[in-house]
């Protein structure tokens, strides 16, 4: 395909066809070919391209405001948005942070959690224990709780490298966790690995543990054993480390059921990054959902010391309105729910058909495919093949779009 010159500065010398327009569940290019954009974008268009009531609600906003700094206004659609927002949060979870990506909504997270525990007199404590693998953002704060080299090793000079734990990734081990008496006490192995790392770190020092209660890119769609949720929450609180969920995939309803992922497990975090399906695409916008416990010390200390210029941005969170309104009106919960299990099944099914599908995993409509070399030994597929881009090329070229990522 011959590429006009471009102005723009895109990450690498790939160029890719031209958008015309998007509607339901399908991309036009300019050429008119059509594609059925089978992976919501980067699993953010959760409610399908030019909703009506969406944009009729953005349009209604962008006739009032379109823009209305927070230091200088409140606005209706971003207090409207947070009451509505916070009935789908954990009990007591009622305070609500808006930014404009999933990279900020951690960022968020990470400030607010540092930010508590000065409040409270607990200074000594910054680290924050991740996973490895894990994707948490691509902005510094965010990349220093990553733990995905190839995302971080260019900066990692310019980095203050935070402590990682190993993912719960027990599909890997050899060991057959054939029962799932097996399988939950393999869980509360990798649990356990968290309070082994606050005790090596020295638990005074340790302010937070970030993970994703459903794996996003660089996991994909991980489910931890059941118990291993609850082990997770324990050890937190035995060493008043903070819990943070980020959400930013697996939130706004993508795994069914429940709004959040991490609601399939009772073991509640203390502070939530969300993003992605949150506005579906139609404007910019995420958020750091916590509680009052915490934000009414930050604020007793003299405020939050974060923000950016476009949080909170009316127009924004008039689309974030209308998106969670018409998950509601299409009880689409439910349905990714019901959906997500018909293509589980459907998935499950080629795995018994190809021997080079090692796994199959996730919930509702966040699952994964994981392609092995050898299915008995779990051995990847050699890097030089890049067929996570192969496959993606592939059905890309046939009209279906899917996401991917070498785990």
């Amino acid at each position: 395909m011959n590429h006009p010159k471009s102005h723009l500065f895109y990450q690498s010398r790939l160029r890719r066809p031209l958008v015309d327009r998007a509607e339901g569940i399908y991309f036009w290019d300019s050429s008119g070919k059509r594609y059925l954009d089978g992976s919501s974008g980067a699993m953010v268009c959760n409610i399908g391209h030019s909703n009506p009531h969406v944009l009729e609600a953005m349009r209604k906003q962008m006739e009032r405001a379109t823009f209305a700094y927070r230091l200088q206004f409140e606005n209706e659609p971003a207090e409207k948005l947070a009451a509505h927002l916070v009935e789908y949060m954990p009990q007591g979870m009622d305070k609500v942070f808006f930014v404009s990506g999933g990279s900020e909504a951690v960022e968020a997270c990470l400030k607010m959690a540092r930010q508590y525990t000065l409040a409270i007199g607990q200074p000594q404590r910054y680290k924050t224990i991740s996973r490895f693998p894990s994707y948490h953002g691509s902005t510094l704060g965010a990349l220093a709780a990553t733990g995905m080299s190839l995302m971080s090793a260019p900066f990692d000079p310019m980095l203050r490298q935070m402590p990682k734990i190993s993912a719960p990734t027990v599909y890997l081990d050899l060991d057959e966790c054939t029962t799932e008496e097996k399988w939950n006490l393999r869980g509360l192995y990798y649990a356990n690995l968290l309070e082994e790392e606050i005790l090596r770190q020295g638990p005074e020092t340790v302010l937070s543990f970030i993970m994703e209660p459903i794996g996003g890119a660089s996991t994909g769609a991980l489910v931890a054993p059941d118990s291993y949720y609850g082990r997770i929450r324990e050890i937190c609180d035995r060493y008043g480390v903070l819990l943070i969920y980020d959400e930013v995939m697996s939130g706004a309803g993508r795994t069914g059921r429940h709004y959040l992922g991490g609601a399939h497990w009772n073991a509640e975090p203390d502070l939530i990054a969300l993003s992605k399906g949150m506005a579906a695409g139609y404007s910019p916008l995420g958020a750091m959902v916590t509680s009052g416990k915490m934000v009414e010390p930050v604020l007793d200390s003299g405020g939050f010391v974060h923000g950016y210029t476009y949080a909170g941005n009316p127009l924004s969170c008039s689309a974030g309105l209308a998106v969670l309104e018409e998950i509601e009106k299409q009880n689409l919960l439910a349905k990714a729910e019901r959906t997500g299990d018909l293509l589980k099944s459907r998935l499950e099914d080629l795995l018994q058909r190809f021997s080079f599908i090692g796994d199959v995993r996730g919930k509702g409509l966040l699952l994964a495919v994981e392609f092995v070399a050898d299915r008995e030994t779990m051995q990847p597929l050699p890097p030089e093949m890049n067929a996570h881009t192969e496959v993606v090329d592939m059905a890309f070229e046939r009209g279906l779009i899917i996401y991917s990522r070498r785990t």
